[in-house]
Parts: structure tokens; C-alpha cells; sequence
């Protein structure tokens, strides 16, 4: 780990924050730019499919349990806060439904999840949150 990671991993209050941006610039260091390219072509796989915010309203209910509660906390696999995702922007939304999908990233619930998901269900679902909706 570079001194400037090891100096903000110290400096980050929240353990969970501190563990979650150890372990991201590890993965990164070993994988180079792999893991960022990775991302990449999840995203443009699904580039040609159009979402509907609409459609996504119908999908969600799989994931207004947890990022539907404002600043909810669970406990599995550790205490963590779930990250609000209404209003994220539709790309990054794309990415990271689809590295949970290819195992790249590992969250136990998400990743049972995303699997679940067609490439049609990522867009609409991102298309839902990107706009805003609860």
C-alpha cells in the first residue's frame, strides 16, 4: 500500500469505511487496470439494452428492503451501512449490479441477488434509482 493509501486508511474514522478502502486499493494494485476494464465491459455488455424507470418500479423489491431505509445498518455478513442509492448516476449503477453479478465485487446479499438479474432487469432497476426513486 502506497504511504498516501496508509496514511488515509489511518485517518478514516469509520472502521467499515477504513477496512472497505483497504481492501479496494489492494484489489487494485494487484489486479492493475484489469479490474477497472473488467468494469468496463460490464458496462458496455449492456450498453444496448434500454432501462425503464417503470419497469425498474416493478423490480425493486428485492432492494427497497435494505437501500429503501434511510440510513439503514445490517449486520450480515458485518455491521455495514447500506449505501443510499436513489438518485446514483445510471452508469455506475450498471457497473456495480454487474461485478456483483461476475463475483468481482462480494457483498454475500448482493451478489445472491445480482445473479438473479437479467441484463434487462440491471438497466431497468438502474434507470429507477438513477432518477431518484424511493
Amino acid at each position: 500500500m502506497s504511504s498516501q493509501g496508509r496514511w488515509l486508511a489511518s485517518n478514516l474514522t469509520d472502521p467499515i469505511l477504513r477496512g472497505s478502502f483497504m481492501v479496494f486499493q489492494k484489489a487494485i494494485l494487484r489486479a492493475g487496470l484489469g479490474a477497472l476494464l473488467t468494469v468496463g465491459l460490464a458496462t458496455s455488455a449492456t450498453a444496448d439494452v434500454k432501462g425503464s424507470a417503470d419497469a425498474g418500479a416493478k423490480k425493486n423489491s428485492m432492494c427497497i428492503g435494505c437501500h429503501g431505509i434511510p440510513d439503514y445498518k445490517t449486520a450480515y455478513p458485518v455491521l455495514y451501512r447500506v449505501p443510499k442509492i436513489a438518485g446514483q448516476n445510471l452508469e455506475y449503477l450498471v457497473a456495480a449490479l454487474n461485478a456483483y453479478k461476475s463475483g468481482e465485487r462480494n457483498h454475500p446479499s448482493m451478489v445472491a441477488i445480482a445473479k438473479t438479474l437479467t441484463d434487462q432487469d440491471i438497466a431497468d432497476l438502474a434507470a429507477f434509482y438513477a432518477a431518484g426513486a424511493r
